[in-house]
């Protein structure tokens, strides 16, 4: 009886421990342990309002974007009902491929919902950009961040200190080191981080 305990208070440990890893792209003001220097930089806040106003002028994103059908998701730490859209764009003299994922939530949504009123559902705007050679190349140069509807950025808690979401989140010494939306999307198949099959890398 003890040894079956063991094993379910180990199998319990294991769960809220993948948990905490796979919600740490979405989740803001979590507390986790020590600081992390691969994201959340004033060098990775102003990239990220770079690439935002590059969003805009695309409308990809903003008040007045164009849309793509929305469809169930249902897998955290993403939205119930989500929205793709994908395509080359210029951010800060640079041309890369950007994957936005635009999440929604919230009660009553559904997929008629959202086609309905997406202002009202969408809570994060989820986005990988890939920069230039140099920046990442352990992970295909991907740039990381998740935007509030407005542009701005969340956060969370690292170390006691807010960091935001965005640049390598969160990437690690090693592979068993890194979390959040690297250790998630590492696992696409593929090899390019990308987990829809119709969306290619020009």
């Amino acid at each position: 009886m003890w040894n079956f305990l063991k094993r379910c208070t180990a199998s319990i440990a294991l769960c809220l421990s993948l948990a905490t890893v796979i919600s740490g792209c979405q989740s803001a003001n979590v507390d986790v342990k020590g600081p992390s220097p691969s994201f959340g930089r004033a060098s990775d806040v102003n990239y990220a309002d770079q690439l935002w106003r590059s969003l805009l002028a695309e409308r990809i994103a903003g008040p007045n974007p164009f849309t793509n059908p929305p469809f169930f998701g249902g897998a955290r730490p993403h939205g119930t009902i989500l929205e793709l859209a994908h395509k080359n764009i210029a951010v800060a003299g640079h041309n890369g491929f950007v994957v936005v994922k635009k999440n929604y939530d919230g009660e009553g949504v559904s997929v008629a919902a959202v086609a309905a009123d997406r202002q009202r559902f969408l809570s994060s705007i989820t986005v990988m950009f890939e920069r230039e050679s140099g920046y990442d190349e352990d992970n295909q140069n991907w740039f990381w961040v998740k935007y509030r509807p407005d542009g701005t950025l969340f956060d969370k808690v690292v170390a006691g200190k807010s960091v935001a979401l965005a640049g390598r989140i969160s990437k690690g010494a090693t592979a068993q080191d890194s979390g959040g939306c690297i250790y998630c999307h590492s696992s696409a198949g593929g090899g390019d981080y990308i987990f829809y099959p119709e969306i290619r890398k020009p």
